[in-house]
Formats: structure tokens, sequence, C-alpha cells
């Protein structure tokens, strides 16, 4: 059978999934509208000769789906592959396989995606943005820039590689996780002295001694209260009433309080 997808059409998947994988997001079905709307380019060259055919598989890709729009390109290349050599027969095939990768991919996604490209390339160019540095803004957009690269081709490698993504690669994808998970909460840690600034202005005076409070914390344990106030506001993420727009608000207005009655 001659192929019936080229790179034209894997271009349109690809920008229509930039645009709009999660304009219609909801809590039905959550990207799943998205889904469907990167897909039609594909579904209208495959079943445009049978509607009621085009009709079923429009459906079937509405359903529920989510995971981290980095990685939905991969599931949408691998989607594309088989409704191309199986056509409409692979209908629970791609069911199963949107079904089966979304929760493993959006593991990976948002621990590279989420959490380690924010933390490490985010906090160098907001330490650097801190500095008066334009360098560090200039990093920041180079970052974005490539991310939107990778996931424009995402779904070219999806559709090429396809099973070869989920067998032989699944044991580094987990190694890759692990040690994305492992240098985030490195880099997070190490960023909490030289970011964080909680000096106390406290001291105490006794006759001619003097002493210093933040000085005798920092021999007790260097940059004590920044550690401190990470622990509580990582702990009171984890509540359910508390958010980050909340931890933040009163992170201001602790500030503010602690300066106007001299404690910092």
């Amino acid at each position: 059978m001659s192929t019936k997808i080229d790179q034209k059409d894997l271009n349109k998947v690809s920008i229509n999934w930039l645009i709009g994988s999660q304009l219609s997001w909801n809590y039905e079905r959550m990207m799943g509208g998205g889904y469907l709307f990167s897909m039609l380019p594909i579904l209208e060259k495959l079943y445009s000769e049978d509607r009621e055919k085009h009709q079923e598989m429009m459906q079937m890709q509405s359903q529920f789906f989510n995971t981290t729009p980095h990685m939905g390109g991969f599931i949408l290349g691998m989607d594309i592959a088989a409704e191309e050599a199986e056509g409409y027969q692979a209908k629970e095939t791609v069911s199963s396989l949107k079904t089966g990768l979304m929760g493993s991919f959006a593991g990976v996604g948002d621990t590279i995606f989420g959490v380690l490209f924010p933390t490490v390339f985010g906090s160098v160019a907001s330490y650097l943005a801190l500095k008066g540095n334009a360098i560090g803004v200039g990093i920041w957009l180079l970052v974005n820039i490539a991310i939107l690269i990778f996931r424009f081709f995402s779904v070219r490698i999806g559709y090429k590689q396809g099973v070869k993504l989920v067998t032989s690669m699944s044991g580094h994808l987990n190694a890759l996780t692990n040690a994305a998970t492992l240098l985030g909460v490195t880099v997070i840690g190490a960023m909490i002295p030289s970011v964080i600034k909680a000096p106390i202005a406290l001291t105490f005076k006794t006759g001619d001694v003097e002493l210093n409070i933040q000085e005798t914390l920092d021999q007790i344990m260097p940059m004590m209260i920044p550690a401190l106030l990470v622990a509580v506001i990582y702990w009171l993420l984890g509540k359910k009433h508390f958010n980050s727009t909340r931890a933040i608000l009163s992170i201001i207005v602790l500030a503010i309080v602690l300066k106007a009655i001299g404690l910092m």
C-alpha cells in the first residue's frame, strides 16, 4: 500500500497540536477536543470517502485524553502510523494506545518540562536578571524556543519510531525521569541560600556583651531561616486549601510585618 500520509500532513498535525492542544480543555474530556483538532487533517485524508467511518473516528479521537502537552506529539505520531497502516481497523488499537500511554508519558513530561527545565534554566535566568544581566532573559527565551521546536518535531518522531519509543526506550525514559527528578531537587536546594534572603535583625545587649541572632544562627546552620521558609511553604502547598498564589501573598505579608516590627 502506498504511503497516504506525507510530511505536509504531519506538519499540519504538529501546528494544530502546538496551537490547540489545550484550547478546549475541560473537566469532562480534558484535552480530548485538542487531540481531535490536531488529528483532523489525518482523519480527513484517510476517511473522507466514508462519512460514517469518518464520524466514528472523530468521536473516538475526542474521547478523554490528558498528558503533558510536550509529550502528546509522540502519541499523535504513533496514532497516525497505526491508522495509516490499518485504517478503520485500528480504532480500538488507537483508543487503547492513547489510554495506555498518556499517563506514563505525562510522568516523563511533567518531570522534564514541568519541573527540571523551569527549575534549572528558570533559576539561572532569574538569578542573572536579578543581577541586572540581560543574558538571563535571552537564556529563558532560547530555552522556550528550543522546547517549541522539540514539540513540533515530536509528532514526526512518534510517527517514524512508533512502538520503539514504548518498548526499547522505556528503560531509558524511566532512568531519565529519575535523573531529572534528582537534578531538579539538587538545583532547588542549591538555589535556596543564593536567592532567598531572610536575615534576622534582632540583637540582644547585656552590658558590654552584644549577641547578634543572625550570626548565632549561622554558627548553628548557615542559611537556616531560608531553608525553614522553603520547608514550611512546601508543607503548606500539600494542604487542601493552600495554593501557590496564597503562598506568594503570605510571604509578602509576612515580610512586610516582620520588617515593620524590626525582626528582619
